[in-house]
C-alpha cells in the first residue's frame, strides 16, 4: 500500500522545484503509459485504474484502487521485463492481491466472462526522482518524483485532446507518516504548491468528456470499522470531511470559479469545523490539534463566503422586493469592485500556505496509527482514546446536550439579539452534522440493511424545517442590513429596508415554532439503541 502526496506545481514555480529537486543525484525516467477501461468506464467508477507503463526499457503492469483515506492507495506491479514492443494487457497478473480482487469483481460480467478492455489514454512523462532522508524525530526517508509531460485521450477519432502534467508526488519509503508530513509541508510551503487529487488517468478521462468543469463533490455519511475507539472515530469522520474538502478544494485552488463547488468546499469545511469542536474530547492524548488547524480553516471560509454570501442572499432578497413593489436598486453596486482590491479570490483562499499546510496535517492525522500511551505518572491510569463503549456515551451527551440547546434557543429566540439568534443557526448546524457524524454508530442491523428509515435519517427530516426557518431569516436579516447600507448612495433603498423590517417579527416567529417543534423528534442516541 502506497502512501503519498501529490502537489500541483504552478508553472512559475517549476524551475525552481526543478533546482531543488536537482541538488542531490536524481535519477532520470521517461514514462510512457497506456491507461484501459471497459467501454462504459466501470473501473473509473469504481476508483480503479489499470496500465501498462514502459519505464525507461522495462515494462511494468500495475493496478491502482482508492485505499481508506487520500494517503493510502492499493497498488500491485508486475515487472514484464524488456519487450520490445508493447506487451498485452491481462488482469489475471494481478490474481491473488487484494487490489487485484477488487479488479477482477469491477470486471466480472453476468455471463461470468471478465469485461473487454481498451485503450482510454496515454501519458507521455518525463519524471525525475531522488531520495530525500529528514533526519531527527519523526525521521523518513521519501522519493520525491517530479513529474513533466502531458495526458493523451484517444477517443477513438483522429482527433487528440492532451492536457498538460506538471506536479511533484512525495512517497513514502521507510519511516512514519508525521515525518512525511512534515516533508509535504516544507516543499509545498517553500514553492507555492497545492495538494491535489486529480490522477493522471482523470486528467485523460476528463479530456475524453470534454469537461472543462466537474461536479462538485458532495457529502457522503462517514463509515466506521467494528466496534471503533475514540481515535478510530476521530479519523474516520476527519477523512470523511477531506472527502467533500479535498476534491473541490483542487478545483477551485486550480482556478475553478464554479459557484457549486465553492459552495460544496465551504460545506466541507464547515463540517471539519464541527468536528474538531464536537470530537475532539474523543482522544484526551493531545493528537487531534484543534487548536493547530482550526484558525487556518477559519480564515479560508470567512474568505471564501466574503462576498458570495452578500451576492446570494441580493440575488434572492431582489425578485421578493419587486413582486411587493420595491424601486429597482443594487444594493452591492461598486461592492465587488471594492472587495476585488481586499479580498483574496477563493483561488488566492485556496492556495494560502497556512491552509494547504492544514490540509496536509489533517490528511496526515487519518493516515496515521494511534501512538503507544504516554508513560504515566505512578499510580495514574494511562492516558489513552476513550473506549467504544465511553465514545458512544461521549457521543450520547453532545448530541443531547446540542438538542437540548435548540429547544432552549426555541423558547426564547424572539428575545434574542440579532448576534445570539445567528449563533443559534450555527449550532443548530453543528447539531445536523454530530447527528449526521454519529449515525452510523447508533443504527440497529435493521436499518442497516435499509428495511426502514432509520431512527437518525426521520431525526435529521425534524431538524430541516428549522433550518430552513432559520437559513430564510438569517438570508432576510442580512438583505435589510445590506440595502440598510445602500441607503447612503441610494435613498431607494430605505423601501427594502422598511419591508425586511415589517417581516422580521414574523420570521423570528417561525423560528421559534419551528424549533419548538425538535422537541418530538425520536432521538436516535437515546440509551438502549446501541448496534445489535
Amino acid at each position: 500500500m502506497e502512501i503519498e502526496f501529490k502537489f500541483h506545481i504552478p508553472a512559475d514555480r517549476l524551475k525552481a522545484v526543478d533546482a531543488a529537486l536537482r541538488r542531490g543525484a536524481v535519477v532520470r525516467t521517461r514514462l510512457q503509459a497506456r491507461y484501459f477501461d471497459t467501454a462504459d468506464e466501470r473501473l473509473a467508477a469504481q476508483g480503479i485504474v489499470l496500465r501498462l507503463r514502459k519505464e525507461g526499457r522495462r515494462w511494468v503492469q500495475t493496478v491502482k484502487a482508492t485505499g481508506d483515506n487520500a494517503l493510502h492507495r492499493l497498488e500491485h506491479n508486475v515487472d514484464l521485463g524488456t519487450a520490445g514492443t508493447s506487451p498485452g494487457i491481462d488482469p489475471q497478473r494481478h490474481q491473488g492481491t487484494p487490489v487485484g480482487e477488487r479488479l477482477a469483481q469491477a470486471l466480472a460480467g453476468e455471463d461470468g466472462q471478465p469485461a473487454a478492455l481498451v485503450e482510454r489514454q496515454s501519458t507521455d512523462i518525463v519524471r525525475l526522482t531522488r531520495d530525500v532522508r529528514s533526519t531527527g524525530p519523526g525521521g523518513v526517508v521519501a522519493e520525491l518524483a517530479l513529474d513533466v509531460g502531458k495526458v493523451v485521450a484517444h477517443a477513438g477519432t483522429p482527433e487528440q485532446r492532451e492536457s498538460p502534467v506538471c506536479e511533484l508526488e512525495l512517497e513514502l519509503k521507510r519511516g512514519s507518516v508525521p515525518g512525511l508530513v512534515a516533508l509535504a509541508q516544507r516543499w509545498s510551503q517553500q514553492h507555492g504548491l497545492w495538494f491535489s487529487t486529480i490522477s493522471k488517468a482523470e486528467r485523460g478521462a476528463r479530456l475524453l468528456a470534454g469537461l472543462d468543469v466537474v461536479p462538485a463533490i458532495k457529502a457522503e455519511p462517514p463509515r466506521f470499522a467494528s466496534a471503533p475507539d475514540g481515535r478510530a472515530i476521530q479519523r474516520a469522520v476527519v477523512a470523511n470531511c477531506l472527502a467533500q474538502i479535498l476534491p473541490n478544494a483542487t478545483e477551485v485552488a486550480a482556478g475553478s470559479d464554479d459557484e457549486e463547488q465553492v459552495h460544496q468546499l465551504r460545506i466541507g469545511i464547515r463540517r471539519l469545523r464541527t468536528a474538531l469542536r464536537e470530537l475532539e474530547g474523543l482522544d484526551p492524548t493531545g493528537a487531534f490539534d484543534r487548536a493547530g488547524w482550526e484558525p487556518a480553516l477559519v480564515d479560508c471560509f470567512r474568505a471564501l463566503g466574503a462576498l458570495r454570501d452578500r451576492e446570494q442572499v441580493a440575488k434572492i432578497a431582489q425578485p421578493k422586493l419587486r413582486e411587493a413593489g420595491a424601486p429597482e436598486v443594487d444594493p452591492l453596486a461598486g461592492e465587488a469592485a471594492d472587495a476585488g482590491a481586499t479580498q483574496p479570490s477563493p483561488g488566492e483562499a485556496v492556495r494560502a500556505p497556512a491552509f494547504q499546510a492544514v490540509l496536509v496535517a489533517l490528511i496526515g492525522f487519518t493516515a496515521t496509527e494511534a501512538p503507544a500511551p504516554e508513560p504515566a505518572a505512578e499510580g495514574a491510569p494511562p492516558v489513552t482514546p476513550l473506549d467504544s463503549d465511553d465514545a458512544r456515551r461521549f457521543l450520547r451527551k453532545r448530541l443531547q446536550r446540542l438538542h437540548e440547546q435548540a429547544l432552549r434557543d426555541g423558547g426564547r429566540f424572539e428575545s434574542l439579539d440579532t448576534d445570539s439568534q445567528h449563533r443559534v443557526r450555527k449550532r443548530l448546524k453543528r447539531l445536523r452534522y454530530l447527528a449526521e457524524f454519529a449515525a452510523p454508530l447508533f443504527e440497529t442491523r435493521d436499518e442497516r440493511k435499509g428495511d426502514d428509515k432509520s431512527a437518525a435519517e426521520r431525526y435529521l427530516k425534524r431538524l430541516r424545517p428549522a433550518q430552513d426557518a432559520l437559513g430564510e431569516f438569517n438570508d432576510e436579516a442580512v438583505a435589510m442590513a445590506l440595502y440598510r447600507e445602500a441607503t447612503a448612495h441610494d435613498a431607494r433603498a430605505w423601501f427594502a429596508v422598511g419591508w425586511f423590517s415589517a417581516r422580521h417579527a414574523a420570521g423570528a416567529a417561525a423560528c421559534r415554532e419551528a424549533l419548538e417543534k425538535i422537541e418530538g423528534a425520536p432521538r436516535f442516541w437515546k440509551k438502549g439503541r446501541g448496534k445489535s
